[in-house]
């Protein structure tokens, strides 16, 4: 079984794009979500994969990832996702021998920066960067489709 365990932290500044050593593209879809579990679909840098989640406890949740096709991906985003699409900008920052990705949203999600950690146990010490601001693990408001749907409820008004 795959657990995911990861802290998420608002950013402070733009400190982090100093020690940057690589970027890549990625959009997002949410296929299906229920009681905390969810599916998805992303391409990242012309790779895609489908991703089962189940609901978080503390940092941690069950993850399932496998690559499919791109032409697959493609067309889930297209058709299954009800226009929860999001796309990003991920910054992989090296810090205290963990890799941070800073995502930097686009499209209707555009200004919002949010870094995370992936981390291999729950309890493991984490130094944190300058740029590092509050930390929102677990706070369902900074879950990218509860912001997606604030957003569009904001437009929509």
């Amino acid at each position: 079984m795959a657990t995911e365990i990861e802290r998420k932290f608002l950013v402070s500044d733009d400190g982090w794009k100093r020690a940057a050593v690589r970027a890549a593209r990625i959009r997002d879809g949410l296929v299906a979500m229920d009681n905390g579990r969810h599916a998805r679909v992303r391409i990242l840098d012309g790779s895609a994969t489908i991703a089962l989640k189940g609901p978080l406890e503390g940092m941690g949740r069950y993850e399932y990832e496998y690559e499919i096709p791109l032409a697959d991906a493609e067309e889930m985003l297209l058709t299954m996702c009800d226009g929860r699409v999001l796309e990003k900008r991920r910054h992989y920052v090296p810090h205290g021998g963990l890799t941070w990705e800073v995502d930097v949203y686009d499209g209707i999600l555009d200004g919002v920066v949010i870094a995370e950690v992936e981390l291999d146990r729950a309890d493991r010490e984490v130094p944190l960067p300058d740029w590092v601001g509050r930390e929102v693990t677990g706070d369902a408001r900074f879950s990218k489709h509860r912001m997606l749907d604030e957003r569009r409820r904001a437009l929509a008004t």
